[in-house]
């Protein structure tokens, strides 16, 4: 499928963070023309998101920064809760050798890194622009594209593009959330945190996953980020600010229980700034043809990780569908499925951000229990990635035989053979629908490929057949964002499922796991 027609309106996203990025590197892969407005000339230079899942993960691979990500990232052990006088109250630990997925659990980065890699990425992206240094003042929808009005930072001249379709990926402050008058809905949760990035070459010799501190007085977090990047982040009390913290003396009261005797000379302080964590999702993801992606469409507190990942699932969810309307192949109703889809998925993964930071923070006989009763409890949530702990919603949530459904979760990422050396399912599924079987007879082989999907057919023993077999699928239909769109007793019946969709994608590299 090729939606970039000469002469034809880009899709214009606005804002090229992790969010941008990835969604104009998909449509790129789909052909599709895109220019990308953002207002640094350069990658933001301080870190903030560090964590991604295996999902997520799974995501870059398919941006085609895979193999370079594996270079610059640090697989963790898990989470470890923590009484205030440091006891470990619960560790639920993560391997670090590939789950389901084929990638690790828990995965540890510096944010300008991936930004640099995501960047990079996209100049393979012929029908992709980006520019920078320009501020978007105003998205005006017209019957037929929409007006993009915006001023060049360094020269102050004022431009306008006409686009299809606007993305806004313009983060917490989105200009374009308000051009389509969508509000933040509160979901209950403030706290303000200091947040501070030291580099160190000594050793703190310390567990190597996430340790969070469960004190209602001084609720705080550690991680180890790259080879001497570390982070923590810790509650501020009333009427304390960043500015309290702003030196390694002030500093190592609170660090000091995990850099004991390090020199503090030996400790570089990168940055020590306060952050308000919120809970918010937007009322409104999208009105006509513009779009809130990330961070412009939900806020998450930090606690498990998923506030820059829920941000590349709405990017991989969104762009196929419309690049598939744009090509004619599927109709305009398919976008509004997008709401639907991501905000359920975003709302319930906020919640458990939720109820980790009320576990590590509530005070008196609530923070207590919470801790008593909860903290045990959380390795339900704490060892499964986020598309697990809701499913989207696109069919029943139950089979006839009351088994869990697979339909709106994601395929894995499986071998589909057993030999040494398999392909997963990614590597053989292409960037379309796919179509995965126990078996499939010639000639429904050639229907599936007339319709432009992948037929996929794991040998007997291997982790994807067992797969099939476990959830009772005699075949189901995989959509491009790799979600179980319908599963069938019968290969017939989900060919008839398959929309017409034939990806004419220049293939960039991706990483076999």
């Amino acid at each position: 499928m090729s939606a970039h027609n000469d002469g034809a309106a880009p899709v214009v996203v606005v804002g090229a963070g992790p969010s941008g990025l990835a969604v104009a590197t998909l449509l790129g892969q789909y052909g599709v023309e895109c220019l990308v407005l953002e207002r640094r000339e350069g990658v933001h230079p301080l870190p903030r998101a560090v964590h991604l899942d295996d999902e997520v993960y799974r995501i870059l691979n398919r941006l085609g920064v895979g193999t370079q990500f594996a270079g610059l990232s640090r697989p963790a052990h898990g989470l470890r809760l923590l009484a205030p006088d440091h006891r470990v109250l619960a560790e639920f630990q993560r391997p670090a050798d590939g789950g389901a997925h084929g990638y690790p659990q828990a995965n540890m980065f510096d944010q300008p890194d991936l930004e640099h890699l995501m960047r990079n990425n996209l100049r393979n992206m012929p029908t992709v622009a980006l520019r920078g240094s320009v501020e978007v003042l105003r998205v005006t929808q017209g019957n037929a594209a929409v007006q993009v009005d915006f001023t060049d930072r360094a020269t102050g001249a004022r431009e306008s593009v006409h686009a299809s379709h606007v993305l806004g990926c313009d983060g917490a402050n989105s200009m374009v959330r308000g051009a389509i008058a969508a509000e933040m809905e509160d979901l209950g949760f403030e706290q303000r945190w200091l947040v501070v990035d030291v580099d160190t070459s000594a050793q703190l010799n310390q567990w190597e996953g996430i340790h969070q501190l469960c004190d209602s007085y001084r609720a705080g977090t550690y991680m180890r980020v790259g080879e001497v990047r570390y982070r923590w982040e810790f509650r501020l009390l009333p009427n304390e600010t960043a500015a309290d913290f702003a030196t390694i003396d002030a500093l190592h009261p609170l660090i000091r229980p995990w850099t004991g005797d390090v020199p503090l000379d030996d400790l570089r302080v990168i940055r020590v700034a306060d952050y308000t964590f919120r809970a918010q999702v937007a009322n409104k993801w999208r009105d006509r043809r513009v779009f809130v992606l990330g961070d412009a469409a939900h806020l998450s507190p930090p606690f498990i990780g998923q506030g820059m990942g829920a941000g590349l699932r709405d990017a991989m969810n969104l762009a196929w569908k419309l690049a598939g309307v744009l090509a004619g192949d599927l109709p305009a109703t398919t976008l509004a499925s997008y709401q639907t889809e991501r905000k359920r998925h975003a709302r319930r993964t906020i919640t458990v951000a939720k109820l980790f930071g009320l576990t590590m923070t509530a005070g008196g006989r609530v923070g207590a229990a919470l801790r008593r009763f909860l903290a045990p409890g959380l390795h339900l949530v704490a060892g499964l990635p986020a598309q697990s702990w809701t499913a989207l919603p696109l069919g029943s949530r139950l089979s006839a035989l009351a088994r869990p459904s697979a339909v709106g979760r994601l395929c894995p990422n499986s071998r589909t053979s057993v030999t040494p050396d398999a392909k997963r399912f990614d590597d053989v599924a292409g960037d379309g629908f796919a179509l995965l079987a126990l078996a499939i007879s010639p000639k429904e082989h050639e229907q599936i490929l007339h319709k432009g999907a992948a037929p996929v057919v794991p040998d007997p023993g291997s982790e994807l057949h067992q797969w099939l077999v476990r959830h009772r699928i005699a075949a189901a239909v995989i959509r491009p964002d790799r979600a179980v769109m319908s599963t069938s007793d019968s290969v017939a019946d989900s060919v008839t499922r398959l929309p017409p969709f034939t990806s004419t994608a220049p293939k960039t590299e991706r990483t076999e796991r």
